[in-house]
């Protein structure tokens, strides 16, 4: 497929475009020459440049109204099977709507946009809506045998029928798809029957009822990837470039529902969702290098960065403590994110500005004994403390103790900042003085930052207040 196509009318589309050009480096934005300076390509009239771009295969990103993409363009309608993607993108960016090419991976492309400017995409396709995937495109390596019985098939499905799947599929297996077994099919159920280069026959005669899909993985054999990634405290404009390009290459996301959730938008309809509960770090780990070791490219997904307190350090574990000879072929690489320390800091100034440690108030892994000597040992040495699970509904008593460790210490008005639900809706970042810290003041989606005896707090006179450590102690100037 063509390199995309950012067609826009004017300047004042040319900020969207650019912010889309960051999710697909490889889109060349094309402007009205009248009209934009500063493009990559200039057009003389915007009809005839979209129907070229169209009917040479080149998908089509309009910042403009849809209308007039859907005008331009529908005298060529006629063959969906052909149709590059086409999408209208308001001029503001605050809406993404996929027009054609639902079989070119049009959805994939809107949630890609959507991503980067911070919307929901507005897709309409109801299958894949409420089925979690698409059988009309099919991930690499399944071509449809029968394209043409599959709007029936579709429709049925939509009307409430059942399917019963023969052979393997982990893309149809791990949907929404109401899928019954054998035993409970009847005559009225639905068949998908997957050919994989080791099955001969038919089981069922291709039609309406029947979507059969040949298998032929390309390098069945080849080593496979086990991508380590950090997205970040939550909101999608802090994760960085490669993270992205990852969600979106990945055949398989492991991970814990709530940090899956947080990036469903870059996810594509063949991409594989394995969910697991937060606390079987070191199971989802394994689960997720014996997938690698198949062949697929496994993402697994920590928020913040996946060294701190994330996945990475549990897949490591894994590898030393209960090595596989299928797991040595397999090509790891840890992809590093904002953590939530860094993003709390930044919202008030600099109060990790000079030395600082990070510690974990949970006791779930270490003993509080332990816990409770280093917050000691790191008040005495006067480091800024970074404390993550601070309060859980299992353990509301430590983030008490620890106040009364770092009073030890500590002046009472030492700054405290708490920054919660970073990123995600319900953002909160409040200033307090040690003297007023409470448990009530945090959860586990709270990050507690502790000022060091040099950590200043500033007032502008705007009324803006910020937090930072000085680079230096003493009287002496760097």
């Amino acid at each position: 497929m063509n390199a995309p196509a950012i067609v826009i009318l004017g300047e004042a589309s040319l900020p969207v475009a650019r912010q889309i050009q960051t999710a697909i480096p490889e889109a060349m934005i094309y402007g009205l020459a009248t009209r934009t300076q500063s493009v990559d390509q200039t057009y003389d009239n915007f009809g005839e440049t979209v129907r070229e771009l169209f009917q040479t295969g080149t998908p089509i990103l309009g910042v403009c109204a849809a209308g007039i993409l859907i005008r331009s363009i529908a005298p060529l309608l006629s063959n969906k099977w052909q149709e590059p993607p086409v999408l209208a993108i308001a001029e503001d960016g605050s809406a993404v709507v996929p027009l054609l090419g639902g079989l070119q991976g049009v959805n994939h492309l809107a949630r890609q946009i959507a991503g980067v400017l911070q919307v929901a995409p507005a897709i309409t396709t109801t299958g894949e809506l409420r089925f979690q995937t698409t059988l009309l495109s099919p991930p690499p390596g399944y071509e449809l045998v029968n394209p043409d019985d599959a709007k029936t098939f579709i429709a049925n499905l939509l009307g409430g029928s059942r399917v019963q799947l023969i052979g393997e599929a982990p893309w149809i297996a791990q949907s929404r798809l109401p899928i019954v077994p054998e035993s409970e099919a009847g005559d009225n159920t639905l068949r998908i029957e997957i050919l994989s280069p080791n099955r001969e026959g038919v089981m069922s005669s291709p039609g309406p009822d029947c979507l059969v899909y040949q298998f032929n993985p390309s390098h069945p054999t080849s080593p496979g990837k086990l991508a380590i990634i950090g997205t970040g405290p939550g909101s999608s404009a802090w994760m960085s470039p490669e993270v992205k390009e990852m969600l979106q290459t990945a055949t398989d996301w492991v991970g814990y529902k709530t940090y899956l959730d947080l990036v469903e938008l870059w996810r594509k309809p063949s991409t594989i969702r394995h969910e697991s509960d937060n606390r079987v770090e070191l199971d989802r780990a394994r689960a997720a290098l014996d997938l690698a070791a198949t062949g697929r490219t496994v993402a697994v997904i920590s928020s913040g960065d996946p060294g701190i307190y994330g996945m990475a350090a549990a897949v490591f574990e894994v590898l030393e403590q209960s090595p596989q000879p299928e797991w040595e072929s397999i090509e790891i690489q840890v992809y590093p994110g904002i953590s939530a320390m860094q993003a709390a800091a930044a919202q008030v100034g600099a109060p990790l500005g000079h030395d600082f440690c990070v510690i974990s108030l949970s006791d779930i892994l270490k003993s509080w004994e332990a816990i409770a000597g280093r917050i000691a040992a790191a008040a005495q040495a006067d480091f800024a403390i970074a404390f993550y699970n601070p309060v859980s509904k299992q353990r509301t008593w430590q983030l008490e103790k620890a106040k009364e460790i770092l009073l030890q210490w500590r002046s009472v008005q030492t700054p405290v900042i708490l920054a919660r639900n970073l990123g995600r809706p319900g953002q909160t970042v409040t200033v307090k003085s040690l003297g007023e810290l409470a448990s009530s003041d945090a959860d586990m989606r709270t990050v507690v930052l502790i000022g060091s005896s040099k950590t200043r707090i500033v007032q502008q006179q705007t009324g803006k207040q910020w937090v930072y450590t000085p680079r230096h102690y003493g009287n002496s100037q760097p």
